[in-house]
């Protein structure tokens, strides 16, 4: 089979999980669509939004419409290294038997990453970055594929310990989470308060996970499409060249080149996603704001005028 009848294969396929998960969650596209561009690219996602939304279910109904396995975190601020990545301990013939924490799961909750300490956090860096963790000098690949998705309240400060910016910069995505719609909310509401519970059945293997990942990387960019992504990237940077009033006013940090490869990445998967085989800028505009908002850094001016992360971002367009 080509690639092109195998692509379209898995496009097919795509659509009925996005008709599966929608059994269980009403609205919320945009967010599910991100998320699922974000895996379908290899990367992981940090979600930001008040309690009650849905986001631990969400993720939940996903890795099992996925076919893989799931694994909730709490961080807590008592939450140690060995208790996500396990731990090594004597066996009945006195020989030490290494025990695997949750860590080593397809899919990772970590919901409320902020709630714990650094070291534990840093925890979490090698995996996130090299699919595998080191322990007692021991070397132990995660299994493939392997997503974090991380949860954040964004009103709750108190007791936090915020995410420094290297751990921020292995996220593809941050995607904000907001209120339902009033219809959705209803629905919401006739389908949690009664006794029968969709079931959601399981539409993509592992393999067939790992596969389409492997299409998307093959599939080609024009050379103007990459230019516009490291242009727009370049421009966030206050002290580059090729930066613009907005930036050089209102922020102290920009994004580094990981920023690029995740823009050309997700936009290769967005355009997929949309029935084409090439993305445009059209792709890189429209996964920009996710991959960028975590990335840049504002200053105190932007607080105190109130100019949001966001509008910064779409002035670089």
């Amino acid at each position: 089979m080509s690639d092109v009848a195998s692509l379209k294969q898995h496009l097919k396929k795509y659509e009925t999980l996005k008709q599966e998960i929608s059994k269980v969650i009403v609205g919320q596209d945009a967010v599910i669509e991100q998320i699922l561009i974000s895996i379908f690219s290899g990367g992981h996602s940090l979600l930001v939004g008040v309690p009650g939304l849905a986001k631990t279910l969400m993720v939940n109904t996903i890795s099992k419409a996925l076919g893989l396995d799931f694994k909730r975190i709490q961080f807590t601020p008592d939450l140690m290294p060995s208790d996500i990545l396990g731990s090594e301990i004597l066996d009945s013939d006195r020989q030490f038997k290494f025990i695997k924490g949750p860590i080593f799961s397809n899919i990772i909750l970590a919901d409320e990453i902020n709630r714990t300490p650094p070291k534990t956090q840093a925890a979490l860096l090698e995996a996130m970055q090299e699919r595998s963790v080191t322990i007692a000098g021991h070397h132990h690949k995660l299994n493939a594929p392997y997503f974090v998705l991380a949860t954040q309240n964004p009103i709750e400060q108190e007791g936090t310990y915020p995410l420094p910016e290297a751990q921020l910069d292995r996220f593809m995505f941050s995607i904000n989470l907001t209120y339902p719609s009033f219809e959705e909310e209803v629905q919401v509401v006739k389908l949690t308060t009664v006794s029968t519970k969709s079931q959601v059945e399981v539409v993509f293997s592992a393999s067939e996970i790992l596969d389409f990942q492997a299409l998307i990387r093959k599939i080609p960019v024009a050379d103007n499409v990459i230019e516009y992504a490291v242009k727009m990237v370049g421009k966030t940077r206050p002290d580059a060249s090729s930066t613009i009033p907005i930036i050089k006013k209102y922020v102290d940090w920009g994004a580094g080149p990981r920023a690029s490869q995740n823009l050309i990445l997700a936009a290769k998967t967005s355009a997929v996603f949309n029935g084409k085989l090439s993305p445009d800028i059209e792709d890189v505009q429209a996964v920009a704001i996710s991959i960028l908002r975590h990335r840049i850094i504002k200053n105190y001016k932007a607080e105190a005028d109130g100019v949001s992360i966001e509008s910064i971002i779409e002035n670089l367009f």
